[in-house]
């Protein structure tokens, strides 16, 4: 049978027993992403009756016009570089081309088959997969759009859960229509000669570090001062000045007035200083949670100041029937904490195990050119909290650099609780440093001290080993 409310009605104090409402659902989920994935494959191994409703593809951001594919065209574009550096190694290389398409079309490729694997997932958990939009019309009611031969349509389910993500922000100002943003990337027909990248976070280097190492000249401008707010910054210093020496131009405290057309492409108009112009224009300002059309307001789901959804630690919202999880919510917009609150909510909800979402210490990454990866406090934020601090650094050039002739080199930092010696942060710049960072995730999530790094026998060589060397 199906979820059964209990309602009692009185008349006149008289009381009636109570009247048994089934729903067509024990849980509909909005958006198939990869918290809502997740959550609705974890609910109905708990014996739910599940459906999820999607108006795009499945996979979500992370899959379809994210994380993924993105890092398919880090690893696509940083051939530009091995491919040089080759020769040092002994190799011979003819003239190097590139085919944007190739890699492009490959990428979507991999993109397809995810989207299937995602839709496998559902299938095979009994999940019930509606390919529309969805709505609420109450805390118990959701209206599907219409979609070819099947008219529009009501459901009903005992719980929801909201998980719609979010989408990169276009700000309001003349001509931002002119530019593109991160969904639109990947599927370019052609790559441009200049690009300019309006941002300074993880979106807007990352792609800065791909377009140039595809042959783009690139210019970044940051309304602000620095890039990478959040990250140490020894790290942020680092990446700038390796950028700037490949040939990424950045313009700082740039406030942009309007995007005017060209005949070569578009101009950025600027307060106080010269217009920046470019064949293209790329967003990587933010991103926005997607609560609009929804049908929030008609089932009372209460909004943050950020026009995020509201929610508690279990990740429900004001309403108690409606949850919400992921880059829809003003928590941390990562995919591995989408898929971990998507898990919790339906351990908790369906599965009879209370279950929260622990943010503390949280390893992140940017796929620039090089990476950067951190866990854990920065120098500054350590300070602020424990006092007295201990810094370890390691400034060096990778052993394939060395041979390369390229004089580009990493840097590792640790920060350290003077008064306990437990490792308060890590944080790196360099070839793989996210590999090699999350497993030195562990040992900052356990509370490990600086004296078991000292203990711990170096693997020679590599880079890593410097983690355990510093002194």
């Amino acid at each position: 049978m199906g979820a059964l409310v209990d309602h009692v009605a009185s008349y006149e104090g008289v009381s009636y027993l109570p009247l048994m409402t089934t729903y067509d659902h024990d849980l509909f989920v909005i958006g198939a992403g990869s918290g809502g994935v997740r959550a609705a494959r974890i609910a109905s191994g708990h014996g739910a009756r599940v459906a999820v409703a999607e108006e795009h593809r499945v996979g979500g951001t992370c899959v379809i016009r994210g994380c993924v594919p993105k890092k398919l065209l880090v690893y696509g574009s940083h051939f530009a570089e091995d491919l040089v550096d080759a020769r040092r190694f002994g190799w011979t290389i003819g003239d190097k081309g590139f085919d944007w398409p190739t890699l492009r079309d490959n990428v979507l490729h991999e993109v397809d088959r995810l989207n299937g694997i995602y839709k496998e997932t559902l299938a095979n958990h009994d999940v019930e997969l509606f390919h529309t939009r969805a709505e609420l019309l109450d805390a118990h009611t959701i209206r599907l759009a219409p979609t070819g031969d099947t008219p529009e349509r009501t459901v009903s389910a005992d719980k929801m859960l909201i998980a719609t993500g979010a989408r990169p922000l276009v700000p309001d100002l003349p001509g931002a229509e002119y530019g593109i943003t991160s969904n639109e990337v990947f599927h370019l027909e052609r790559l441009p000669k200049s690009l300019v990248i309006a941002g300074g976070g993880y979106i807007a280097n990352e792609f800065a570090g791909i377009f140039h190492e595809l042959g783009v000249k690139v210019t970044l401008v940051n309304r602000g001062d620095t890039i990478l707010r959040g990250y140490d910054q020894a790290l942020r210093d680092r990446l700038l000045q390796i950028s700037m020496t490949k040939g990424i131009r950045f313009v700082f405290n740039c406030d942009v007035e309007r995007i005017d057309q060209t005949n070569s492409g578009i101009k950025v108009v600027v307060k106080g200083d010269d217009p920046v112009e470019a064949e293209m224009l790329l967003w990587a300002i933010g991103r926005r949670p997607n609560v609009e059309g929804l049908g929030l307001d008609a089932a009372g789901v209460a909004l943050t100041d950020q026009h995020a959804v509201a929610v508690d630690a279990d990740s429900r919202t004001n309403v108690d029937t409606i949850w919400a999880v992921g880059d829809v919510t003003d928590r941390i917009q990562l995919t591995p904490i989408a898929i971990r609150e998507g898990h919790a909510f339906a351990d908790s909800v369906f599965g009879g195990t209370p279950t929260r979402v622990d943010y503390d210490c949280v390893p992140s990454a940017v796929f620039s050119n090089p990476p950067i990866a951190s866990v854990g406090l920065t120098e500054a934020q350590a300070k602020n909290r424990h006092g007295p601090v201990k810094v370890f650094t390691s400034d060096f050039r990778p052993m394939k650099n060395v041979l390369a002739g390229r004089n580009e080199r990493s840097l590792y930092k640790l920060v350290v609780d003077a008064a306990t010696d437990r490792v308060l942060g890590a944080h790196m710049i360099g070839p793989d440093a996210p590999e090699i960072l999350q497993a030195l995730a562990v040992a900052v999530k356990a509370r490990l001290t600086k004296a078991a790094f000292d203990e711990t026998v170096a693997l020679h060589p590599t880079m890593a080993e410097e983690l355990v060397l510093m002194r």
